[in-house]
């Protein structure tokens, strides 16, 4: 019997192929440890980048803030501004500074820093005024628009101006915050509030409208308006089947205004230049009687309480109707108010009442802006949005500083010029 011996095979080939594979994972060790470490990094990086945007961000809205709390104060003041340096953001790492620059004439620019580790983010922003009377119909609540009223817009200040953006609208989003009556026309947009749909929120009767329908991207602030500090008269203003005339000098605070028919309507006529009167009350019409604000005049009244205009009375104005800001109408109080305002004929002016329910009679078109809780148009005519209205200085009633360009890529100055301007 032949025994068969096996014979080993040659020795050293397998410690070759063991050194290639321990190079081989060492190398791709060593490739994913790499790749880890510089996402590590790269994330690392990328959360400070964000949150020094989210810092430079936050600088821009307070200082926005400030400038905003800086008007309240009148006169307005430019020769300081607000400024700040390296302020910690809230539950963050990452610090913010900033400095507004410019003047009334030339205009207001927000520059701010942000800063987290070794990042740093610049942003810029342009101020401008924003008013309270930038549509022509406004309301919290409710608005309806009766039938074959149009609305449209002019430029009582340029009449060469003939491209107009109009738009009314209500900030609510429930189903038929928005009424737009039987052959009413809207030359312009119509908006409801943020995040509702058009199609439930506006009930459309049978209207055209030449604009959009949409819900609105921004909710209007409706700033709350106070009375200036003026003389306390002490007393209301009365009359019975007399005409009463005040003038500049009557600018003063009162209880408030209650013009009766006697043998002869009664009239309140304003006269010789401007009047401001502060009614802590009510203003209350007779039948027939009339507040007539004469061509030679304007007339601004801030008002606690309501105001009732009878049957055949009236708020008038002599000037000629493309002059909106002949008669200004501001509700002050603080509980809930009501607007009962007619006109004889045409009606001129703007009523900021967002705390108020507003109706409007008129026996001709209104011309103006209108704000409030709710609104119902009565009128026998049409409605006409003043443009001009637009065009607000920082003395105003309820102007803001509001963001009209923003930018960052487009920012020249470095951080450390900008800290130095804040240091110095």
């Amino acid at each position: 019997m032949k025994i068969l011996l096996l014979q080993p095979k040659k020795n050293g080939s397998a410690l070759p192929l063991s050194l290639l594979a321990i190079v081989l994972l060492l190398l791709m060790g060593s490739t994913l440890l790499s790749m880890g470490l510089n996402s590590r990094v790269y994330s690392v990086r990328n959360a400070s980048d964000i949150k020094a945007r989210c810092a430079a961000d936050a600088g821009l809205i307070k200082a926005l803030f400030e400038m905003n709390e800086k008007l309240k104060v009148k006169p307005w003041n430019d020769s300081s501004m607000p400024e700040a340096l390296n302020i910690s953001l809230d539950y963050c790492d990452a610090t913010y500074s900033y400095i507004v620059t410019g003047d009334y004439g030339s205009g207001y620019v927000i520059t701010s820093i942000g800063e987290c580790d070794n990042a740093t983010r610049v942003v810029q922003a342009t101020l401008g005024f924003k008013g309270v009377f930038d549509h022509a119909i406004l309301t919290k609540d409710t608005l309806i628009l009766k039938s074959d009223t149009t609305v449209d817009g002019y430029n009582s200040k340029d009449s060469s101006d003939t491209e107009f953006d109009v738009s009314i609208g209500s900030q609510e989003t429930a189903d038929s915050s928005v009424i737009l009556s039987n052959n009413s026309r809207v030359k312009g947009d119509v908006l409801v509030g943020i995040g509702g749909d058009p199609d439930t929120a506006i009930k459309d009767q049978g209207a055209t409208v030449e604009g959009d329908k949409r819900a609105s991207t921004t909710k209007d602030p409706l700033p709350k308006i106070s009375a200036p500090a003026l003389d306390n008269k002490r007393t209301s203003i009365t009359g019975k089947g007399e005409t009463i005339t005040i003038t500049p000098a009557d600018s003063g605070t009162y209880t408030g205004i209650d013009i009766q028919k006697g043998k002869s309507n009664g009239i309140l006529e304003v006269s010789d230049g401007d009047v401001v009167l502060y009614i802590t009350g009510d203003i209350e019409l007779d039948q027939g009687c009339e507040i007539v604000v004469k061509d030679n005049a304007t007339l601004t009244i801030y008002i606690d309480g309501d105001v009732l205009c009878r049957e055949g009375s009236g708020i008038n104005t002599e000037a000629p109707p493309e002059d909106a800001a002949t008669l200004k109408l501001y509700a002050t109080g603080e509980d809930k108010q009501s607007f009962d305002v007619k006109a004889n004929s045409e009606w001129t002016g703007v009523i900021y009442a967002p705390n108020a329910d507003v109706l409007l009679y008129a026996n001709g078109d209104a011309y103006g802006s209108i704000v409030a809780d709710t609104f119902e148009f009565k009128a026998g005519g049409n409605y006409h949005y003043d443009e001009s209205l637009r065009q607000v200085t920082e003395e105003d009633e309820g102007v803001t500083f509001t963001i009209t360009q923003w930018n960052e890529s487009k920012v020249t100055v470095s951080a450390a010029e900008i800290k130095q301007q804040i240091m110095n």
